[in-house]
Order: C-alpha cells, then structure tokens, then sequence
C-alpha cells in the first residue's frame, strides 16, 4: 500500500487512522490530497492490517473543503472537460468511501465545511466536539448543493426537509443542531472526541468484520430498493454471513459462556 504525502496516515491495533494536517488552512483540501485520500480508501479494502477507518483533523478545524488558492482559482481557467476530471475525481472519493467494506468513523474536531462536510457525511458514524460546526457551504459560491453526492447520501440521513434546508441555505449549523438533526451520531467535550471514536472504531475493528462489511453493502444497496426487494436481498445476505467462522465463533462462545474471538471470514 503507498504511504500518503499530504496528510498522515497510521494505524493502531486495527484501525487506520486518517489525520488532515493543514491545520493553518483548517484542513483544507488541495489536488494531492483529494487524489491520495481517493487512491487510499481504495487501497483499504484489501489492507489486512486494518479492520476500521478514522478521519480527523490537526487543529480547529475537521476539513474546511477546497484549498481557495490551491484548487478554487485553477479551476476559474479550466475548460470543461478538466472541470468534470475534477468533479469525477471528487465524486470518485465518496464513492471509495462508500464502497469500503469497513466502517469508516469521522472525528469532528472542529469546522467541517463544504468538501469537508461531504467527508463527515459519507463516513458511517460521525463523533463531533462540542465545538465542531458543519456546512455544505456549495451554494453560497455559487454552486449546486448537489456535490459529491451530498443531494443523495444527506436526505438519507436527515429527512429531505432538512436536507433541503441545509443544501439551498448553505447555512453552518453548530454540534448541538447537528446532533438534534440526526447528522452528528455522538457530541463530546473536545478533549473526548478523538478519543470516543477511536473506541468505536476499536469496537468495530474487533467485531465481525465480515458480517460489518456486508451490513454496509446492504445499507447502500437498499437504498434504491422496494421492501420486497429488500428481503430477498437480506435472505441471501444472511445466508452468505451464516457461512462464515465468525457465526460459528458466536455461537460457541455464546454456548460456552465466553467473549466470541472474531476474525473477519
């Protein structure tokens, strides 16, 4: 697996750890990091040594979006088929995102705005500090708030109201709304959160990582499915799970009054 440059990477007991580190920029994004975040969680899916995923950012700030210097006044002389090269590499991240067989956590240390929001909210757990804000700030400089598929993944999340209400405004909205809205799954004191979603992610890292990568499979592929459909689709999901050593593990240790030892197949 290639190592990034532009923001750092590690792992720790099972999970890989993902820290922006232009804090003097509030972690805002440039054409490397786009690229390097995009070819890494593509990466993840077959790197053993890591069973989860965290995003975070040095500093105040989670991810302001992209770079004004690096990225916002290049793409004012780019003819159109660079701009969509541009908006498809974008796009190309969220879909590496979700497709990743493991659970990905955002720690919101701080703002989350733009490109950054749409990070939190392709990841499938969001912990925030108190202090953290989010915003899909894209209509307030004159772009559709449908980017990088926030119009499909954030009506999912928060209702299509409030959606609407946080696309077509591009209003930032504070950890408490966040978490009232359904966008922000835990709100922690500043010093807690790195540290809560390292726990859950830890957790998700020891669980059935397996039977984990389907769920999210599954989640994404209801998301354009009837109920009936969607009950063939877990029939067979299950089945497939039920095949596994860690079914087996559960159900033996649950026979024999023990923590089951789950090891992902």
């Amino acid at each position: 697996m290639r190592h990034p440059t532009s923001f750092r990477f590690e792992v720790k007991e099972k999970v890989g750890v993902i820290t922006f580190t232009r804090p003097d920029t509030l972690n805002s994004l440039t054409f490397e990091v786009y690229r390097e975040l995009t070819d890494l969680f593509f990466e993840l899916e077959k790197e053993p040594s890591v069973r989860a995923v965290v995003v975070t950012g040095e500093g105040r700030g989670f991810c302001s979006g992209g770079d004004q210097h690096a990225i916002i006044k290049p793409l004012l002389t780019r003819d159109m088929p660079a701009l969509v090269e541009f908006t498809r590499m974008t796009c190309e991240l969220i879909r590496n995102m979700r497709a990743l067989r493991k659970p990905i956590v955002a720690a919101l240390n701080g703002t989350a705005a733009g490109a950054g929001a749409v990070i939190a909210l392709a990841s499938d757990l969001r912990v925030a500090s108190e202090k953290a804000k989010i915003g899909f700030l894209f209509v307030r400089v004159g772009l559709a708030g449908a980017d990088m598929g926030a119009a499909h993944l954030l009506p999912r999340v928060v209702g299509l109201s409030r959606a609407t209400e946080l696309l077509m405004l591009g209003d930032v909205i504070d950890a408490a709304t966040a978490e009232k809205y359904g966008l922000f799954n835990r709100v922690v004191s500043p010093e807690r959160c790195l540290e809560e979603a390292m726990s859950l992610a830890t957790r998700l890292a020891n669980g059935p990582t397996f039977a984990l990568g389907m769920t999210k499979e599954i989640l994404n592929a209801e998301l354009h499915m009837d109920l009936f459909q969607a009950l063939d689709n877990e029939a067979r999901a299950q089945a497939v799970c039920m095949q596994t050593h860690d079914f087996r593990e559960a159900s033996d240790a649950f026979s024999n009054k023990r923590t089951p030892t789950f090891q992902g197949r």
